[in-house]
């Protein structure tokens, strides 16, 4: 029997510093996915404050706290409003107060929150915002078993490689990625997928203000690195794709990657 599930994307333009209207956005956009089918919904890097750390500077981190216990809370009932699984990426608070990471909450169709990953790859002035993650969790959900990297974790084999070895089926990669690195969008998010023979799933930003330029063209590649969906330049966009998890073993009877390897370290 095929293990199908549908896959929703949203490619958000988030409105700078407005968390409110930032939630209240996610919120209508999740419900579209819903409707649509999907039954795992990823939303982009730090989709609540919006992506812009030189424009916001400290205002990431004060928007982020202020606002933290809101967000959770109501992600939670849009997942379980909606009956869908929801990947939150925002400024996480733990348990040192006052310190954020940059992370990718996991709730279920309950509204359950399962847990989170923290980047564990800090990009430029992201290294003044938050605290590197040093964790790599696998979400074993209905559906199938999630890892989760962001965005400059994907350049970064070792991360996607980890989350295989631990059972990853599917790795989500929210991101804000610039369009000075369109091309290396364009080879991280497939290559990531055929080196471990996963299923990965791309989900950028659209965002042209200030001097910044995250230009959408989210992505969901097969085991062998083919792109089997990719949404618009510049444009905001919800899409669902259904994937077939049992292509994993199918892929993997012909590429012996994971098999031939040699884990020298």
């Amino acid at each position: 029997m095929a293990r199908k599930v549908n896959i929703g994307i949203i490619q958000m333009r988030a409105t700078l510093g407005d968390v409110q209207a930032n939630l209240e956005k996610s919120g209508k956009l999740i419900a579209e996915a819903a409707a649509k089918g999907s039954q795992i919904v990823c939303l982009p890097e730090l989709f609540s404050t919006g992506y812009h750390l030189r424009h916001l500077a400290d205002k990431t981190n004060e928007f982020a706290l202020k606002h933290f216990d809101e967000t959770v809370e109501y992600m939670s009932k849009v997942a379980r409003e909606n009956k869908v699984y929801v990947i939150a990426p925002i400024g996480e608070v733990r348990d040192v107060k006052g310190v954020l990471f940059n992370s990718a909450l996991v709730f279920n169709d309950e509204g359950e929150l399962e847990g989170s990953y923290a980047k564990t790859h800090l990009w430029a002035l992201e290294k003044f915002h938050f605290r590197e993650g040093n964790d790599f969790p696998v979400f074993d959900t209905k559906y199938g078993k999630i890892g989760i990297a962001i965005c400059y974790d994907a350049g970064f084999p070792e991360v996607s490689r980890i989350l295989t070895l631990k059972g990853a089926e599917m790795i989500f990669i929210p991101s804000a990625w610039r369009i000075e690195d369109m091309d290396m969008w364009a080879l991280n998010v497939p290559q990531r997928a055929l080196e471990n023979i996963v299923f990965t799933i791309g989900v950028n930003h659209v965002l042209d203000e200030h001097d910044l330029n995250l230009f959408g063209k989210s992505k969901i590649c097969n085991p062998r690195g083919t792109i089997i969906e990719e949404l618009p330049m510049n444009e905001e966009v919800v899409s669902n794709t259904t994937i077939d998890l049992d292509e994993i073993g199918k892929f993997r009877t012909d590429i012996h990657y994971l098999k031939d390897r040699k884990p020298f370290i």
